[in-house]
């Protein structure tokens, strides 16, 4: 690859990755005060509504950026710009009927889908939200075309924009139908409708950013004649349909794990729609933090594939092993002290951020503060398969993995003595599963594998010691700083900031003076080098 090309790529990646980062912590500020609005039931409304169309919005759209990218990147590579221009045009035609089909399903079969997800009230919501999936289908196309050019801007610019639709006019028609005193799903309802906002404002905009890109397209003298319509759409789906497959494993898992912890919860442990409605929701709530930590590990997973792969080509094994170990033990150095925080801070952060929710809150959190470790290192794991090109055994894992939380909450859920506590086990187990082999895959397939024990040991000596400082201090602020304040949940935040900060303390101090981090881990973030100077890392 040439140097010029590599620089935009590595550019685009880490735009991306940032994108990525961004909207998963202003997505995270969006639902907590959204989750305060609706309540635990609520809550649950709200993820079973999302969950329905993250699954059709994943059939539709997600092979689709990636197949137009790399088809229009070969035609243009291949002076074949009027073939580009084709690809473009007949994935607009395809997909924009393809959305619409999709839009329809969604709002016709409404009642089928809330009665698949044992949530009847959710209705109205998945109709509501129905639109969105044409107008991300037509997104998919307009980011495809741009990414064939190189241009990553405006999929950061559209991912920026839903995000922030979603928290200013959700956050607004979920407050204005609460003082209206409407139910808790016609709410929830309403708040979902800021998903279409940003999707239908996104549209526009792209399509003027698209006209942008094309007009900076190098003109081209060769006059090619592009395949038929008909052809170029079956080229588009072949490599379409593969990776629209693959990704769908997992949302196809959430989507029948969320019907059958409702389903068990009521017919096996006995509860009734209303404490369903409840328990489903509060675990919704521990979800939201669990999933927090893993959007700081992404930007690592997109920037190591492009490096381990560049060195496995020259031939470069102990580089390509020397970038395995660091971007594992960067992992762990983001993964291991959140999950450990998360762990045994739960009571404190649940009260803080969610007062009044469920008494099982705490609890589900603590659990899956635990497996958002394994969430997190099955996706650094997964980046180093793609990276190595094993990356048909990192789609085989997660199928097993995804079994395997079906079974266990079909098994615990539909205890009466375990119920709700039954779902962050079989999260835990799925995710643990996942990376278990992911690490086997590596170990098996790899001649220059990490040495897991020297990237383990001293980031987990390091989070271990953090949580005994948060703990302590959370023990102390509890039994002084509470009763000093006053009660009530601004002193409980006022406590909890001061375990966190004590935790943070330790922390940094102990990863310095352990060397658990070098300048060489540091350099695969964005701007390592600033930051590895900003905190006197030298080597």
């Amino acid at each position: 690859m040439a140097e010029p090309k590599k620089a935009n790529y590595l550019t685009g990646a880490a735009i991306l990755a940032a994108t990525v980062a961004l909207t998963k912590v202003v997505g995270f500020v969006y639902k907590i005060p959204l989750f305060n609005i609706l309540g635990d039931a609520g809550a649950g409304h709200f993820n079973v509504m999302y969950y329905i169309y993250n699954l059709l919005l994943t059939i539709s759209t997600a092979g689709v950026p990636v197949a137009l990218s790399r088809l229009i990147s070969e035609a243009r590579a291949s002076s074949r710009p009027l073939q580009a221009r084709r690809y473009y045009s007949v994935a607009l035609v395809t997909f924009g009927f393809v959305g619409l089909a999709g839009s329809g399903l969604m709002f016709l079969f409404a009642p089928e889908l809330a009665s698949f997800m044992k949530d009847p009230q959710v209705v109205l919501g998945v109709r509501l939200l129905s639109p969105a999936v044409f107008f991300a289908c037509i997104l998919s196309v307009l980011r495809g075309y741009a990414q064939g050019h190189n241009d990553m801007r405006p999929t950061a610019v559209s991912q920026i924009l839903e995000v922030m639709c979603k928290l200013v006019f959700g956050l607004a028609i979920a407050w204005y139908l609460k003082s209206m005193g409407y139910p808790v799903y016609v709410i929830a309802a309403g708040a979902i409708v800021g998903v279409v906002i940003g999707l239908g404002i996104s549209v526009p905009v792209l399509a003027v950013m698209r006209r942008r890109v094309a007009a900076a397209s190098p003109a081209t003298l060769n006059l090619d004649k592009p395949a038929s319509r008909l052809e170029t759409a079956k080229e588009i789906l072949k490599v379409t349909i593969p990776i629209t497959l693959s990704s769908s494993v997992l949302n196809v898992i959430n989507l029948v794990d969320t019907s059958l912890v409702r389903g068990r919860l009521a017919s096996g442990a006995g509860f009734s729609a209303e404490q369903v409605d409840i328990l489903y929701g509060v675990y919704s709530k521990g979800v939201t933090l669990f999933s927090l930590p893993s959007s700081f590990v992404t930007p690592i997973a997109v920037a190591v594939v492009p490096v381990i792969a560049a060195a496995l080509v020259s031939r470069q094994g102990a580089e390509a092993r020397s970038t395995m170990e660091s971007s594992m033990k960067l992992t762990n150095l983001f993964a291991m002290p959140a999950a450990v925080g998360l762990a045994v801070l739960s009571g404190p952060i649940f009260d803080v951020l969610f007062p009044g929710s469920n008494e099982n809150g705490p609890m589900l959190l603590s659990m899956l503060g635990i497996a958002s470790y394994f969430v997190c290192t099955y996706l650094i794991t997964n980046g180093i398969l793609q990276a190595t090109g094993h990356e048909k055994l990192a789609l085989l894992a997660l199928p097993v993995g995804g079994v395997l939380k079906i079974c266990v909450n079909y098994i615990l859920v539909g205890d009466p003595a375990v119920n709700i506590a039954g779902a962050p086990i079989g999260t835990l187990c799925c995710y643990g599963l996942i990376t278990l082999l992911n690490i086997i895959f590596l170990t098996v397939k790899l001649p220059e594998r990490p040495n897991y024990l020297k990237i383990t040991l001293r980031p987990l000596l390091c989070a271990l010691l953090m949580g005994a400082a948060a703990w302590g201090t959370q023990r102390v602020g509890a039994a002084y700083i509470i009763p000093f304040l006053g009660g009530g949940r601004m002193a409980s935040a006022v406590c909890l900031f001061l375990s966190i900060l004590a935790g943070l303390v330790v922390y940094f101090l102990l990863i310095v003076l352990l060397r658990a981090v070098t300048k060489e881990d540091i350099l695969l973030l964005p701007k390592g080098e600033k930051i590895a100077n900003m905190l006197k890392i030298r080597k």
